[in-house]
């Protein structure tokens, strides 16, 4: 099993020390990530249990228990890869002013899996949630993701969502899960993105299609995810595509446990 870059106590100081005047990203391995701007911090779909069937390939690089400084946890859907109750539980109980962002759809397994209501913040496709923190202005739009078709309803909404995080002048879009569907890159472009993080494993997109996807939305960078921790390790077949196929697209490929200080140029 591969070792992360770093882990747990180093992981926590050195998100702890980083006061970003920049978007400032670290991996956590499958679609999981730190997102830290100023001194605002947030956890997207961090996966740090187990998964029942699946062999990890690169060790955990935190436990959710050593958490204690999130100020938003956000989920993009149900599935246990990405809404990780075992771990969010131990890190909502030690962020006191956390609480997580979930699809509307995902609210009642959340719960029913240990999470509670009360800790929940939920919304569905074309909502935008607002959060503030010392003279800091940070917007979460939801967008609807297919995984691999919609599956929305009128009483529950869409269960699958990704998420445009907006500070400063940082977007940066998390797909969750999703496959390409005709009208996502158009309901992308209006909110210029900065950071595409999109998923190249599993049954999600292609890395051709992740590719294009950034051009389309006019992404200044590319980040793969959702590959080479539980599912195969797809980077030699991103890289070489990127380096083949798409020259003039900005990229960063991340080890687990490793920080990434986003260029402001």
């Amino acid at each position: 099993m591969l070792e992360p870059v770093q882990s747990d106590q180093e992981l926590i100081r050195d998100i702890d020390d980083t006061i970003a005047v920049t978007a400032t990203l670290w991996w956590l391995g499958h679609a999981g990530f730190v997102i830290r701007f100023a001194n605002i911090t947030f956890y997207v779909d961090p996966c740090l249990s187990e998964l029942a069937g699946r062999e990890r390939r690169v060790k955990t690089p935190l436990a959710g228990g050593l958490v204690e400084h999130a100020d938003m946890l956000l989920a993009t859907h149900a599935h246990p890869g990405h809404l990780d109750v075992a771990s969010l539980v131990y890190m909502i109980e030690r962020s006191k002013r956390a609480k997580l962002i979930l699809p509307r759809a995902a609210a009642d397994e959340a719960n029913a899996r240990g999470f509670p209501y009360d800790r929940m913040t939920t919304t569905d496709a074309n909502l935008r949630i607002e959060y503030f923190k010392d003279g800091i202005y940070c917007r979460i739009y939801a967008v609807p993701s297919a995984h691999p078709d919609f599956d929305a309803t009128p009483a529950s909404g869409h269960p699958y969502l990704g998420y445009l995080i907006r500070f400063g002048r940082w977007t940066i879009y998390h797909a969750g899960d999703c496959v390409m569907y005709p009208d996502l890159a158009a309901r992308l472009q209006p909110f210029n993105v900065s950071i595409a993080l999109l998923p190249i494993g599993g049954k999600n997109f292609s890395v051709a299609q992740a590719a294009q996807l950034a051009e389309d939305i006019g992404a200044e960078w590319l980040v793969p995810m959702h590959y080479g921790t539980f599912d195969e390790d797809r980077e030699n077949d991103f890289l070489t595509h990127m380096l083949g196929h798409r020259p003039s697209q900005r990229f960063r490929t991340l080890r687990v446990g490793e920080k990434w200080i986003v260029p402001e140029s």
